[in-house]
């Protein structure tokens, strides 16, 4: 069942990143919390979403100037991402569950209103440590880096090619960060990993069926679209979790 249903979703969210280059997480996770535990869900889509950033990241090209510019961020994410796997191994799966649907509200108001701050550049260096801390707690609590590290990114001014580099090569080392941790705290079993494999396997043929239609695809209403399902599915896990 884990795996007829994971497979679903991982075609979808893995098409959605393909097609408008984000979300996996975000829309993987809560989707299969409905049908399976949250800590289960977390674990399985570790290895998909390594993989497709790592092939985002390929696509990019590597940065060294991008990866040295936020070694501070990524030292100090691992570490959060350490102590959020940790919380989620103590949190009952109820907890994990509003948390999820709580921070995907989040994203989906933060889209919504069209967040955008700055950051200068004298700033980053003392931002880097808590912004990285926090978006590794989170993400390894929710499976869900993302929301807090895009928009230090895009607070930041990145140029587009350095914004993408940057927040795929964060995602891999967050990811891969978080991989160790859920082995370390026994959340990953043998048969989830052949599970997880299976679900890379479906996953990147629909990212790169996602790449191919995304140039023909309306980037900003398929976003719409994409926000408004994920807006009903965090009430839908928040509301669960409460009642």
């Amino acid at each position: 069942m884990l795996t007829l249903w994971g497979a679903a979703v991982v075609l979808v969210a893995a098409f959605v990143k393909g097609a408008i280059g984000f979300g996996f997480p975000t829309l993987a996770t809560p989707l299969l919390a409905l049908f399976i535990d949250v800590k289960t869900a977390v674990v399985v889509l570790i290895v998909p979403n390594i993989v497709m950033d790592g092939i985002q990241f390929a696509r990019q090209g590597a940065r060294p100037a991008t990866m040295r510019r936020l070694a501070l961020l990524l030292a100090f994410g691992a570490v959060g991402t350490v102590v959020g796997t940790r919380l989620l191994v103590a949190l009952s799966a109820r907890t994990a569950t509003l948390l999820l649907g709580g921070f995907i509200l989040l994203f989906v108001g933060l889209n919504l209103a069209r967040v955008a701050p700055r950051i200068p550049p004298r700033w980053e260096p003392w931002l880097a440590p808590p912004v990285g801390l926090v978006a590794g707690i989170v993400g390894g609590i929710t499976n869900v880096p993302g929301t807090p590290l895009v928009i230090y990114f895009y607070a930041l001014g990145l140029a587009k090619g350095e914004f993408v580099s940057a927040v795929a090569f964060s995602f891999i080392v967050y990811k891969v960060v978080q991989l160790a941790a859920v082995a370390w705290w026994g959340l990953l079993t043998w048969a989830l990993v052949g599970v997880s494999l299976a679900l890379t396997v479906v996953g990147v043929g629909a990212f790169a069926l996602g790449l191919l239609v995304q140039d023909r695809l309306p980037p900003r209403a398929f976003n719409r679209v994409v926000l408004g399902f994920l807006a009903g599915l965090g009430l839908w896990l928040v509301l669960g979790a409460t009642c």
